[in-house]
């Protein structure tokens, strides 16, 4: 496709000669983020004139009644959308090869082939984004404004300006910003080597933070390697074995609540006593989840023989209980 052979550019206006006392020089420094964000809007709202009076459109977003934003940012964006909907038949050049897509990607592949033929380079799209921001920027917000009557002091306030130029200094970041927004960047720069946000003691990229705290850092929080048969604990990585020594009497009644399931609570405690007795070191050791604990529960119990189980009194025992207790309560003879 070729092309409209023009030349974007700035067209300045005509202003009223201003008389000027002294020579005056001007700091020319930029919010380099919002510049270069500026300068890539330009490209999309080019692309959008272009796809608009080829397929005759009219895109109507905003109403009467739409809020007014006072950011340099929205009051620029405004203008390239004015400027695409006013200029329908600046570009008749444009073959039909785009009528047959969604506007959105009509605007994609004009952007992509003004990139590829260099029709509308970046640095020149930063010098128009540059002016338009200063006459934009009404509160000074991202754009120096300061005079000097001399080139010496100009020199001085530009090497503490605080919408210099800096680059980020974090090993594999490429990110360029004002000195003004250093700790903002810095704050979240995906580079940046921080402390472990699980206070283990490894120091990580930020961007690797989330993968290393689910996955290999001793501090994650887990479930006790017996949660599925009762032990309801979570704790960290590095505490399991801890955990698993400080509680081994409840992990040997939990086994045996599933190996027998109608023995009581206060059976089961005494088997426990009678097991922890003749587990060696050595498969206290092994015995780290239900698997080779119910192993080794099943090998010391063949040890040990049939559990003793006490046997709960009938209904009739424990009336007839009650009915000698009765009996034996002396009665007073009536007067």
């Amino acid at each position: 496709m070729d092309l409209p052979a023009i030349d974007v550019g700035v067209i300045p206006e005509k202003f009223e000669d201003v008389k000027v006392e002294g020579p005056s020089f001007p700091c020319d420094f930029f919010g380099t983020e919002i510049v270069h964000k500026i300068a890539q809007a330009l490209l999309p709202g080019l692309a959008s004139a272009c796809v608009d009076n080829t397929t005759e459109s009219v895109i109507l977003e905003d109403g009467p009644d739409t809020e007014v934003s006072d950011h340099p940012f929205d009051i620029i964006s405004d203008f390239v959308d004015d400027f695409a909907s006013s200029k329908r038949n600046l570009f008749s050049r444009v073959s039909g090869w785009l009528l047959s897509e969604r506007r959105e990607d009509k605007i994609d592949d004009f952007v992509q082939e003004m990139e590829i033929n260099s029709f509308w380079l970046l640095d020149r799209r930063a010098a128009i984004a540059q002016t338009l921001l200063k006459n934009a920027d009404f509160k000074n917000t991202f754009h120096c404004n300061m005079n000097f009557s001399s080139a010496e002091e100009l020199d001085e306030h530009r090497s503490n300006c605080s919408f210099r130029s800096m680059n980020c200094m974090n090993e594999g970041c490429n990110s360029s910003f004002c000195a003004a927004h250093m700790e903002k960047h810095d704050s979240v720069c995906p580079f940046k080597i921080i402390p472990c946000e699980q206070q283990c003691s490894e120091n990580l990229m930020r961007r690797e933070m989330d993968r290393h705290c689910i996955t290999v850092c001793p501090m994650k929080l887990v479930n006790c390697p017996f949660y599925s048969i009762g032990c309801q604990s979570t704790v960290h990585h590095c505490m399991v074995e801890q955990h698993q020594s400080d509680n081994l009497d409840s992990h040997f009644l939990c086994v045996l609540q599933v190996t027998h399931k109608d023995v009581s609570v206060e059976d089961l405690k005494q088997r426990v006593e009678q097991l922890k007795e003749l587990l060696s070191p050595s498969e206290l050791a092994e015995a780290k989840n239900v698997r080779s604990l119910t192993s080794a529960v099943k090998n010391l119990e063949s040890k040990l023989g049939p559990l003793e189980v006490t046997v709960p009194k009938t209904v009739s025992e424990e009336n007839t209980e009650t009915s000698d207790s009765v009996a034996q309560i002396p009665v007073e003879a009536e007067s």
